[in-house]
């Protein structure tokens, strides 16, 4: 994509390289050249103080590029070690002519030894430069890799990454049993989608991107499935109010939650709608929480629902939803179970005619029990949940979450969401990284508010596709505001309900 969305597999990257080196007389050793430059450029205005290059060079393009930051440093008058693995110092390609011109200046390359890089890494004075392992990486690393990889991180130096932190994993973010923890990962050409997911934020630290002028031409031939969004890009859809609405025109949002002695989830998830926007918010819980809601929030209008209700007695607010959203505070036991049931007898009775649902929590939990399809629907589980929805592992989950929420919506139907760092969204043929928030989130009820905002988002129009997106963005952008209290982040101690006043200013972007 030429508006710079696009998040591009370790394949995609090397299909771009290919289209600028034939459009370029066939030679793609000016990117290195201009990759080592871009690493370099970044260290001097990082560090400009820090007067010592340690410069780890692998096998292959990778240390190719580390091979010219090496050059460029010497050639400015910088001190330069250079330590190489086994192979590296007889590289090919635009790696053999990158390892010449650095010889040609004198600059000595050192064999990798564990007291080699002791003697010559300077904890006050070094910058240490990632260039070990490219996107090729399969399988776990092996000797001498693991033991540069866990010199580095005892080190205290800044560690700038190569296009990307060794042993990190490109298409997935996942680990190839170590990795690289850099201070900044300058990445080329174009963001591979890895970086932005999952655990690869520990590893990568700041991400930058510098395309190495490969031109719009070389990106409109290649088009990834994978899409980065943000709150920027959705807020437009939230077009001010006429003055002549009414509640009717923005939907009727229906909750169904709350076992007996968990009215919080239901209640945040119903409060989350509303401070969205839904023109009206109803909550079907257990008869004992009715009360309570009320008193708490009289705008919710709470119903009870017993554990032997029939669908007849709630037919009538099911009619009426614009949505319903389902599953926080369910539980699993009777209750739950018969709420569900009921819910699933109407919508496959309705079938074309049924409402949109947003499904969470222990409803995605029995879903997994009684797996169906529903294309009408979003589905917001977490990694723990996603486990049990595709009867695997959350190590598995996590090792390829691409995968993971490209399953989800092919077996479940409808809008998948992976929660996590890096939050996807998928349908059938698009899946987008919202990567915004922070770990202040890491609380109860965050799922539960998450879940009413979506809610809330298709009572208003949005398509379920939409919404998913936007509301992920909202909820990430919520949570950042939150945790800026008077110039300092205050994650801390973060509740879910802190995040309200920040929905109701994001879904007012025109300050309507």
């Amino acid at each position: 994509m030429l508006d710079g969305s696009g998040l591009y597999t370790a394949e995609e990257v090397k299909r771009l390289e290919q289209l600028y080196a034939r459009f370029h007389d066939g030679s793609t050793y000016p990117l290195m050249e201009r990759a080592g430059a871009a690493v370099y450029s970044e260290i001097r205005d990082r560090w400009p103080d820090r007067r010592h290059l340690l410069v780890l060079c692998g096998k292959g393009n990778n240390g190719g590029d580390g091979f010219v930051v090496a050059r460029l440093a010497a050639q400015a008058g910088l001190s330069v070690s250079v330590l190489v693995m086994p192979g590296a110092d007889s590289s090919q390609g635009d790696a053999e002519r990158a390892l010449m011109r650095l010889k040609s200046i004198g600059v000595e390359q050192l064999p990798w030894h564990i007291e080699t890089f002791q003697s010559h890494h300077d904890k006050d004075n070094s910058v240490i430069v990632d260039a070990l392992l490219g996107t090729g990486v399969s399988g776990d690393i092996r000797a001498p890799f693991d033991e540069a990889i866990a010199q580095v991180n005892r080190c205290s130096s800044p560690v700038v990454a190569v296009d990307l932190p060794s042993g990190l994993i490109a298409d997935t973010g996942s680990i190839a049993g170590a990795a690289i923890r850099a201070t900044i990962t300058v990445t080329f050409i174009a963001l591979k989608r890895g970086l932005l997911t999952g655990i690869a934020a520990e590893f990568c630290g700041e991400l930058v991107l510098n395309d190495l002028k490969c031109g719009q031409g070389v990106f409109s031939l290649v088009n990834p499935n994978v899409h980065r969004f943000n709150y920027l890009q959705g807020k437009q859809w939230l077009k001010p109010r006429l003055r002549h609405s009414h509640k009717g025109h923005f939907g009727h949002c229906l909750v169904l939650g709350g076992t007996l002695g968990f009215p919080g989830a239901a209640r945040l998830c119903s409060e989350a709608a509303a401070r969205t926007g839904a023109g009206l918010v109803s909550l079907l819980t257990h008869p004992e929480h009715v009360h309570s809601i009320v008193s708490q929030r009289p705008e919710i209008m709470a119903h009870g629902l017993s554990e032997t209700a029939t669908k007849d007695s709630f037919r009538r607010l099911l009619e009426a939803a614009t949505v319903i959203a389902v599953g926080p505070g369910m539980g699993q036991l009777k209750w739950g179970k018969n709420a569900l049931a009921l819910l699933d007898d109407y919508l496959a009775a309705g079938k074309a005619k049924a409402p949109p649902t947003v499904w969470d929590a222990d409803a995605l939990n029995l879903l997994a029990q009684r797996p169906h399809v529903i294309e009408n629907r979003v589905i917001t589980p977490h990694p723990g949940e996603a486990a049990r929805l595709l009867n695997t592992s959350v190590a598995k989950i996590e090792a390829d979450r691409f995968s993971a929420v490209a399953e989800l919506a092919k077996r479940y139907g409808g809008v998948a969401i992976l929660k996590g760092y890096g939050t996807l969204v998928a349908d059938a043929e698009q899946i987008y990284v919202i990567n915004v928030g922070n770990p202040g989130m890491a609380t109860g009820g965050m799922g539960d508010t998450l879940t009413g905002i979506i809610a809330g988002l298709i009572a208003q129009g949005l398509s379920l596709l939409d919404a998913a997106r936007l509301g992920v963005a909202i909820h990430g952008e919520a949570a950042e505001l939150a945790v800026n209290i008077d110039g300092t982040r205050q994650e801390r101690g973060l509740l879910a309900s802190d995040l309200f006043p920040y929905i109701r200013r994001l879904v007012n972007p025109m300050g309507e």
